[in-house]
């Protein structure tokens, strides 16, 4: 076999990989710290999706809905059909008493956003950030919605706010640049 045919068929693995079971990203901001740091780089898979949902707690790769060209990684925290609350910078999801034990937060959250009830399409997921100081997530979408202009219409913009599963592009599988690390499983929750 030639060179030539070996690089081509190099060349097609690779492409296959990277536009069917892998995808290699770049983390430009801190909104995922400390699970994450501004410029590691990680490994997520495409496939984890294509037979199973997302569960709370994933950190996911998807084009952001508001600019759909635009790709965030964030962490799914409201699931189909659920309501969630935020409440003193807690989370509650369908009027539980008991919030979400998030141990991966960088820091206590000092919300701007309390208060508020989010009601999780049928179809979609809510998104945030692990740092919640610092993070343009599902609690924002919908007000950059209308200042960029994609919408006026204050319905429209709210639907923005959520993530549909084939806008989804991957799991977040490994970071290998920042240290490696596991990414699968870097919550545990009991509800």
């Amino acid at each position: 076999m030639s060179w030539v045919m070996m690089v081509v068929i190099v060349l097609a693995i690779v492409w296959f990989l990277t536009n069917y079971i892998i995808v290699n990203a770049s983390i430009p901001s801190g909104s995922m710290e400390n699970t994450i740091m501004t410029g590691d780089r990680l490994i997520g898979q495409r496939f984890a999706y294509w037979f199973n949902d997302p569960k709370r707690g994933d950190i996911v790769l998807f084009h952001w809905p508001v600019e759909p060209k635009t790709i965030y990684i964030k962490r799914v925290i409201g699931l189909p059909g659920e309501t969630v609350t935020i409440k003193k910078g807690r989370i509650y999801i369908n009027d539980s008493t008991t919030p979400l034990k998030e141990d991966y937060l960088k820091e206590k959250w000092v919300n701007e956003n309390d208060g508020f009830t989010f009601h999780v399409p049928n179809d979609s997921y809510l998104m945030l950030g692990d740092n919640r100081n610092n993070s343009a997530d599902s609690r924002d979408w919908a007000e950059e919605a209308v200042e960029k202009g994609v919408t006026n219409s204050t319905k429209k913009a709210k639907k923005l706010t959520y993530v549909k599963k084939n806008q989804i592009i991957a799991k977040a599988w490994f970071r290998y640049v920042g240290g490696f690390k596991n990414l699968t499983n870097t919550a545990d929750y009991d509800n």
